[in-house]
């Protein structure tokens, strides 16, 4: 079986009416593959409930949507990241009807690291708006990705302060990856590409739609270890970011305003759900330190058992003797370098060299310099 002919099964599946995440999850663990599943669905069919609009579907699929998806995908800096993947954001796998799949525009490896959501109103106050610029810059000093739905409002001024600061940020969005959505939001959209990923649980082509957006907050509330409130109404959609935060475990943090402003109402009533109130972001960074570490330990293990070239087989107390990760540690040196750079210094494949700054910026020997460089992080370790 080529990986293409996987990769075209896996199209399929996706666009299948109906089907949705937990039926494909439950039709691969039955099958295995999802080339298996279109070989032959109907003997599958009770065990994801598939109806007779699905099966047509897989039967003849419209294949000039599939190869508009494969072409979509060969194009660089684009992935479909799939649940049976090693590097698939484990974070996700406890979420309430975790996706089976997610494009990607950008770097995969985004959605690894530690990340916090900065949701709010699309009509946001020029107050809470400086808010999201001030808590946005001081996390993404601290190491931390920032996430959001690239709405307008809070969300696209937590993603630009984010990428002004020189951090990473994570866009998931409720269109496919290739639509942008504000359109004012064009420019951002490729700042977020180059310095962070666009995700999505739809695929290209798909418009904008309101029933998408709910579906698109339980993954910013799932892939971040925090969700943080910094204005909403009370029909506001980030209150709904903010319940699907508390269903995956995760904490929820809200800022306080005025009783007079009706964009604090929805804060409010979260602080008085049990949100803990922060005015700064040093409270925020204190209470996520041990999820961050917890899920720092988790993906070493997990990327480490996969024993891909892409994922070394290595820890920190290893790192003195691995090769690659001695010529990486020597190309950094005393000055940031960038992916690109330590690529021609190390002679190493840039997805190895990813994987590999990701397990050491874990392990905090290494963090992120500005305009998407690497530095060395002296703290006594190697």
């Amino acid at each position: 079986m080529s990986d293409n002919d996987e990769l075209l099964a896996w199209l399929t599946l996706l666009r299948a009416p109906g089907l949705g995440g937990a039926g494909l999850r439950a039709l691969l663990q039955r099958a295995g593959t999802a080339r298996a599943i279109c070989r032959d669905p109907r003997s599958l069919r009770a065990s994801a409930g598939l109806d007779q609009t699905a099966l047509e579907w897989m039967a003849d699929p419209d294949t000039a949507r599939l190869d508009a998806d494969l072409a979509w995908l060969a194009q660089p800096g684009h992935r479909l990241l799939r649940c049976d993947e090693a590097d698939f954001p484990p974070q996700l796998e406890t979420i309430p009807q975790p996706p089976a799949a997610l494009f990607v525009a950008g770097d995969p490896a985004a959605l690894l690291g530690p990340q916090v959501a900065i949701v709010g109103a699309r009509s946001a106050t020029a107050q809470g708006l400086a808010n999201a610029r001030d808590f946005a810059r001081t996390l993404s000093h601290a190491g931390l990705t920032v996430t959001s739905g690239m709405a307008d409002g809070i969300d696209g001024a937590a993603h630009a302060a984010a990428l002004e600061a020189g951090g990473q940020t994570v866009a998931v969005v409720g269109t496919g990856p290739d639509l942008v959505y504000p359109r004012k939001h064009r420019d951002l959209a490729a700042r977020i590409v180059e310095r962070g990923a666009i995700v999505s649980e739809f695929p290209p082509g798909t418009e904008a739609r309101p029933d998408h957006f709910p579906r698109r907050n339980r993954l910013i509330a799932g892939l971040a270890l925090g969700t943080l409130v910094v204005e909403a109404g009370l029909q506001s959609g980030s209150l709904i970011t903010a319940r699907l935060a508390v269903e995956a475990g995760r904490e929820v943090f809200a800022l306080p305003g005025s009783i007079h402003n009706p964009l604090a109402k929805g804060c409010h009533r979260l602080l008085r759900d049990g949100a803990r109130l922060v005015e700064t972001a040093a409270e925020v960074i204190e209470a996520l330190v041990p999820a961050a570490q917890a899920q720092g330990a988790g993906l070493r293990a997990r990327l480490e058992t996969a024993g891909t070239p892409e994922a070394p087989q290595s820890s920190s107390d290893d790192h003195g003797q691995d090769p690659d990760y001695v010529s990486l540690l020597a190309a950094l040196g005393d000055v940031p370098a960038s992916l690109d750079e330590l690529a021609e210094r190390t002679r190493l494949a840039p997805a190895a060299l990813s994987s590999m700054l990701l397990l050491l910026e874990l392990e905090g020997v290494v963090g992120p310099a500005v305009n998407g460089r690497w530095q060395r992080v002296f703290t006594g370790k190697a």
